[in-house]
């Protein structure tokens, strides 16, 4: 059903899209900084869920919808927005607490919590919708006949790179952070710096014009 060249062609897309720093991998940067490790991947986890959300929408056909109307796509982009901006308002309110937490300490978030809000990131993201709703469909072989099934396995393929790539940047992140966390002064910046990057984030997702 799925070629060798559509995977190939697909996932090479996909990597070079989902690579590029966009709201999940700030988001997930920025949680890295502030809480660590273990809330980071936790936080991957969520944001990827909800990307598998997304991917099971276009492939039964809500992607098609967003695609056609600006008040579904504005909706979804503005909910992400505001997300990200009350989080970015929460980490910014307890970046003290951060100097406190002992290096590699990562209770001060619950995990659960921090899964459900990445969830919540991730199934808001508009640039998933782009990818899997605008540019997965150009890799079907519409020839071959059940598409909702191709979509689903070629989409199941930017699942797992966006899941490796994110992994990849809440490890990098999180080492970062032990460097921040030896002195007060960079432990209060590292909170700071977190929660400003999630409200630029949410501000810039809510400004822009590009569907």
């Amino acid at each position: 059903m799925i070629t060798s060249g559509q995977l190939l062609a697909f996932g090479l897309a996909a990597f070079v899209l989902i690579a590029i720093p966009g709201p999940s991998v700030v988001f997930v940067v920025g949680r890295a900084l502030v809480y660590g490790r273990a809330v980071a991947l936790a936080t991957v986890v969520g944001n990827s869920l909800g990307l598998l959300v997304i991917i099971v929408a276009v492939a039964l056909g809500l992607g098609v919808v967003v695609a056609e109307s600006i008040v579904v796509f504005t909706v979804i982009k503005l909910v992400g927005a505001a997300y990200l901006v009350w989080l970015g308002v929460q980490a910014l309110r307890h970046r003290a607490d951060f100097t406190s937490v002992t290096v590699g300490d990562d209770r001060s978030l619950p995990v659960g919590r921090a899964v459900r809000q990445g969830f919540v990131v991730g199934v808001t993201n508009p640039k998933a919708f782009m990818i899997f709703g605008a540019v997965l469909p150009q890799f079907l072989d519409r020839d071959a006949g059940h598409l909702a099934a191709q979509m689903l396995l070629l989409g199941l393929v930017g699942f797992v790179i966006g899941l490796l790539s994110d992994g990849l940047w809440a490890l990098i992140a999180s080492r970062l952070r032990e460097w921040f966390a030896s002195s007060p002064r960079r432990g209060r910046a590292v909170g700071t710096t977190g929660g400003v990057s999630m409200i630029g984030l949410g501000v810039g997702l809510a400004v822009t014009n590009h569907r």
